[in-house]
């Protein structure tokens, strides 16, 4: 009998990956970073901070050059709960002593500190989404104008990427399990509940994360002067410096290509911090003299006015429209159907760090308008369109202190559907009370308290009782040197003794 037996060849056993190994264990620590405390509540904060701002942020009327940087500092956040994630996961094998089981992985500890290292890019593309709703949000508006940057929108990821990177670093380096939230405390004052310098002529504050504006003026995109795309830049290089020094802390010294990216790092992190500090071109600065003194806008007939502006603002000139029509609609006389021209100004000789007065016009039946739009600006310059009605040019009617401010305040606010909070928003003080400083797009104007008696208690009449009074009595209104006791008169307000609201 012959028994025949099969033998079978055994298949080979592929060897691990270490990559798969490496992109595994990554996977496994950002969902453990994800679900840690610190972040949840980050990432909570910094949602519902995107949700109550942008509601109603710049009233409706965003300029995208703004938006953008509007979208870095809450990623602040975000950046140092990561940073104490990532450190106390690196810090983990060593707070329960299982780092000498290690060893007898197919991983050894450098690839262990990359995996720590990619664990952080899904934070940072979590926060990318989230930058990328608030300002497509602002987009949306129907007042929105202007262009955004998608350097200046990278700074908020590239900040949590760089926070997470210095995170694993820390716990490479110095193995201690205070120096993190040390340094969280640091960096909560010097960057989130203070601020970072805003000297423009002072080139190191490019080497902050973050940097913000002194002033609040909005300029047209292309005279920003800001170097965002290096300063982009130049945090990824330092995001990138910071993950290789932790890889080369965790026992990768002689990996090769670990030294070979690290050079690069370091020098994509310097060329960004070299060629954003280079300051404002002698080009920017020529333009924004060009722009301040003679600018290059686009004129359009609306009605019978003209209405001038740059070209990121035309789509504002019908609101801008809307506004005179309803000043002329309440005033008497020629100023019913007056021709105007309003030129949009701004101020950018000093950049964005800095805020400045624009010199009223001269010229008869000019007014000025800013950059910005929404909220008090609409009651500021429907005040200057009333001014210039009234007095015949802007340089004149920042100089009315007599009864015509109670004219102007009329037409100013008269309109309105709620002209007493209008009121309150075009007064230095908020108030309805008293005398009070009256801001608009140059110059500010001036209240006195009788003639602010007199404007409050028309707004509270009916507003075409009001109107035909004023339109009746026009001539005497707005003739030079009409006390506000006689404006108050003509207009049946009682009690008003005021013989002259100029000071002496």
């Amino acid at each position: 009998m012959t028994m025949t037996i099969e033998s079978t060849t055994a298949k080979a056993v592929p060897e691990p990956s270490p990559t798969a190994g490496v992109l595994a264990l990554a996977g496994f620590e950002a969902r453990r970073l994800l679900r840690s405390v610190p972040v949840l509540i980050a990432l909570a904060l910094h949602l519902a901070w995107i949700i109550w701002h942008t509601h109603d942020s710049y009233d409706g009327f965003p300029a995208l050059q703004d938006a953008d940087r509007d979208t870095q500092g809450t990623p602040l956040l975000v950046g140092l709960a990561v940073l104490l994630a990532t450190h106390r996961a690196a810090l983990r094998s060593l707070r329960w002593d299982t780092e000498r089981h290690f060893v007898t992985l197919v991983i050894p500890a450098w690839r262990r500190t990359v995996a720590h290292v990619l664990s952080v890019v899904p934070a940072a593309l979590i926060t990318a989404v989230f930058v990328g709703v608030q300002f497509g949000w602002e987009s949306l508006k129907p007042g929105a104008v202007g262009r955004g940057s998608v350097s200046e929108l990278l700074v908020g990821p590239l900040t949590v990427l760089l926070f997470g990177a210095a995170g694993v670093l820390m716990a490479r380096w110095l193995k201690s399990s205070v120096v993190a939230p040390t340094l969280i405390v640091f960096l909560l004052f010097f960057l989130v509940l203070g601020t970072t310098p805003g000297d423009p002529a002072d080139d190191t504050r490019w080497l902050f994360p973050v940097v913000g504006e002194g002033g609040s003026e909005t300029l047209p995109s292309d005279l920003l002067g800001r170097p965002a795309a290096w300063h982009a830049v130049y945090l990824l290089g330092l995001a990138l410096t910071a993950g290789l020094l932790a890889v080369l802390a965790g026992d990768g010294r002689r990996i090769r290509s670990v030294r070979v990216g690290l050079a690069g790092a370091v020098a994509l992190a310097l060329l960004g911090a070299y060629a954003q500090s280079g300051g404002d071109s002698a080009d920017l600065i020529a333009a924004r003299e060009r722009a301040t003194v003679d600018p290059k806008q686009s004129c359009v007939q609306r009605g019978l006015s003209t209405y001038c502006a740059f070209p990121e603002w035309t789509s504002r000139t019908g609101v801008w429209a809307e506004v005179v029509d309803e000043v002329e609609n309440l005033a008497g006389g020629t100023a019913h159907k007056q021709p105007l021209v309003v030129r949009q100004r701004v101020e950018a000789r000093y950049g964005l760090s800095a805020d400045s007065t624009l010199q009223p016009l001269t010229g008869a039946h000019e007014v000025t308008v800013g950059t910005r739009w929404g909220g008090p600006r609409v009651p500021e310059f429907s005040a200057a369109v009333a001014a210039v009605l009234v007095a015949g040019s802007e340089e004149k009617g920042v100089e009315l202190c007599d009864g015509r401010m109670v004219t102007v305040m009329w037409l100013a606010l008269g309109w309105q559907d709620e002209p007493l909070d209008a009121m309150r928003l075009v007064r230095v003080d908020d108030s309805i009370t008293g005398g009070a400083v009256v801001l608009g797009p140059s110059y500010p104007l001036s209240m006195s308290a009788d003639q602010t008696d007199v404007v409050r208690e028309l707004l509270t009449r009916p507003r075409a009782e009001v109107t035909a009074q004023v339109k009746e009595a026009w001539t005497e209104l707005t003739a030079p040197g009409v006390s506000t006791a006689r404006a108050a008169e003509l207009l049946g307000v009682k009690g008003i003794t005021e013989k002259d609201g100029c000071e002496e």
